[in-house]
C-alpha cells in the first residue's frame, strides 16, 4: 500500500495516548477517548504513535510513560486516574515521570470545594470530602491546572527534556469540555507552533470495496511516486474512508492522488472532503427547503433516531412512524391490506406504500419506506434473512427504490438498512434540489 515504511520515518512529531482505568482493561467499560483524542491529534499534525490500555496500577502507567517517551513521542496525553479515590494515581505518577514534586494549588482547591459544596452532603463525612478535594487540587509543580468540568481539574505538565503530559479526566464529557482548555496553555501553543500543518484528505465512498481501491492505488503508483502520502482504507458505516495523509513534502502528491481517487470512481464517491453522509444530506434537505417522514418496519425507528441525531433537524424531520405489525402498516400508514396479502409485508410495493404513507401522514416531502427481514428468524427462499425493500417517493413525484440482501446478524442487517436509507434519502434530496428553479435570491 502507498506510503508504508519503517516506523519511525515521519518527520511529523510522534504523540501517544495513554487510557487509564482497571475497569477499561477488564473490558467493563468500552474506551470512547482514545479514538476521539487520536482523532484530534491527527489533525493537529501529530502522528499519533501509541494508543495503550493501562490498568489502575501506578508501575504499570509509569512503564508506558516511559516507553512512550523511548518511542520518541513529543507529546503524551493520558485519561482517567484523577478522581478522590486511592486508585487514582495519575498525577503523583505524572509528577514521578517529570521528576517534579506534588503541591497543592490553593485557587483549585476552593473551586473543587465550592463544585462539592453543591452535592447532597446528607451521610456524608466532611472530613472525607475534605480530604477528596485537597487529593484532587494537588499538582505537579510548575504545571498548569486546567479548571475541572467535573470535579477534577486537568494537567500539562512539561518535563525536562522530555514529551509534553497533558492530563485528562476519564468521563468523555469532560475530557472533551478541558481539551480546548489544553490547546490555549503556553506549552502546548508552544508544541503546536512547531507541528506542521496537517494535510489529511479524507475521501467517502458508498458501494465500493476496499479490494477496488487497492487495485487502483496500484495502478497510479505506477503513474507516480506518491510513497509520500500514506494511505489508510476503513469501512464505517457501510462507507469505505480512505485516509491520505501527506509526509511534510508530499502534499502535491496528496491532492493529485486525492484527485485521481475521486475521478475514478465518481459514480460511487459520497464526499472528496470527508463531510459525512449525515451532513450532506442535511444539507441538502435544508437546501431544498424539504422534510422527511419515515415509516420503518425491520429498523424499528433506527432511520429516525439517526436522522434527529443532529442538532436543528426539527427543521427538516417531520417526523417517523414505526409500523412493525402489519395492521400498525394498515391503520397508521394507510397501506392497502390487500398490497401486504398479495405480495408480503416484506416486498417493494409495500415498502412504498410506506414512503407514500409516511409522507401523507406527518404532511412532508420526502417518504422513505423499509421493510425487512432482519433474522434471525423469519426468512424464507424466496426472502432470506437480510432481504430488505425500501423506497423513497417525493411530492414532486420522484420514486427511488433499492432491494437488498444484507450481510451479517439482526443488527448488522438493521445497520446496514439505515446507511441505505440515508443514501437513498440524499439521492432523491439531491434529485429534488436539482430539478428545483433557482430562487430569486440565486438568480
Amino acid at each position: 500500500m502507498a506510503g508504508d515504511e519503517a516506523a519511525g520515518s515521519s518527520t511529523r512529531p510522534r504523540a501517544a495516548v495513554l487510557l487509564t482505568g482497571s475497569e477499561l482493561v477488564t473490558g467493563v467499560i468500552a474506551d470512547a477517548n482514545g479514538p476521539w483524542l487520536a482523532r484530534e491529534l491527527t489533525a493537529r499534525g501529530f502522528e499519533v504513535a501509541h494508543l495503550q490500555l493501562v490498568g489502575d496500577r501506578p508501575g504499570d502507567l509509569e512503564a508506558a510513560l516511559r516507553y512512550a517517551a523511548t518511542a520518541g513521542s513529543a507529546l503524551i496525553v493520558t485519561s482517567g486516574g484523577l478522581g478522590p479515590t486511592a486508585d487514582d494515581l495519575t498525577g503523583e505518577v505524572v509528577a514521578e515521570f517529570a521528576g517534579v514534586d506534588l503541591v497543592l494549588d490553593e485557587a483549585m482547591r476552593e473551586r473543587i470545594a465550592g463544585i462539592v459544596a453543591a452535592f447532597p452532603r446528607a451521610g456524608r463525612d466532611p472530613s472525607a470530602l475534605d480530604a477528596a478535594v485537597r487529593k484532587q487540587a494537588l499538582v505537579p509543580r510548575g504545571a498548569v491546572a486546567l479548571n475541572p468540568a467535573g470535579t477534577a481539574p486537568g494537567l500539562v505538565v512539561p518535563t525536562d527534556a522530555g514529551p509534553l503530559v497533558v492530563v485528562l479526566p476519564g468521563p468523555p464529557r469532560e475530557l472533551r469540555a478541558l481539551w480546548p482548555a489544553a490547546l490555549e496553555t503556553a506549552p502546548m501553543r508552544t508544541l503546536l507552533a512547531a507541528v506542521p500543518p496537517a494535510a489529511v484528505r479524507l475521501l467517502r465512498y458508498y458501494g465500493l470495496s476496499e479490494a477496488e481501491i487497492a487495485a487502483t492505488l496500484r495502478a497510479l503508483e505506477e503513474s507516480r511516486d506518491i510513497g509520500g502520502v500514506e494511505v489508510t482504507t476503513c469501512l464505517r458505516r457501510s462507507e469505505l474512508e480512505v485516509d491520505l495523509r501527506p509526509r511534510p513534502g508530499a502534499e502535491d502528491a496528496a491532492t493529485w492522488l486525492a484527485g485521481q481517487l475521486a475521478e475514478r470512481h465518481a459514480d460511487r464517491l459520497v464526499s472528496a472532503d470527508g463531510t459525512s453522509t449525515d451532513e450532506l444530506l442535511a444539507g441538502a434537505l435544508l437546501a431544498a427547503d424539504l422534510t422527511v417522514g419515515t415509516a420503518e418496519s425491520c429498523t424499528g425507528g433506527l432511520l429516525a433516531g439517526r436522522l434527529t441525531d443532529r442538532p436543528g433537524s426539527s427543521l427538516y424531520v417531520a417526523g417517523g412512524v414505526v409500523s412493525y405489525s402489519n395492521e400498525a402498516k394498515v391503520r397508521l400508514l394507510g397501506v392497502p391490506a390487500g398490497l401486504i396479502d398479495a405480495h408480503g409485508a416484506v416486498s417493494p410495493e409495500v415498502a412504498r406504500a410506506m414512503a407514500d404513507g409516511a409522507r401523507a401522514a406527518l404532511e412532508a416531502e420526502l417518504g422513505i419506506g423499509i421493510t425487512g427481514v432482519a433474522g434471525p428468524d423469519g426468512g424464507t427462499p424466496t426472502k432470506p434473512v437480510g432481504f430488505v425493500c425500501l423506497c423513497v417517493t417525493t411530492s414532486s413525484g420522484i420514486v427511488l427504490a433499492r432491494d437488498l440482501r444484507l450481510p451479517g446478524n439482526r443488527a448488522d442487517v438493521r445497520d446496514r438498512s439505515v446507511d441505505a436509507g440515508m443514501h437513498l434519502l440524499l439521492r432523491a434530496a439531491r434529485s429534488v434540489l436539482a430539478s428545483s428553479p433557482p430562487s430569486p435570491a440565486a438568480s
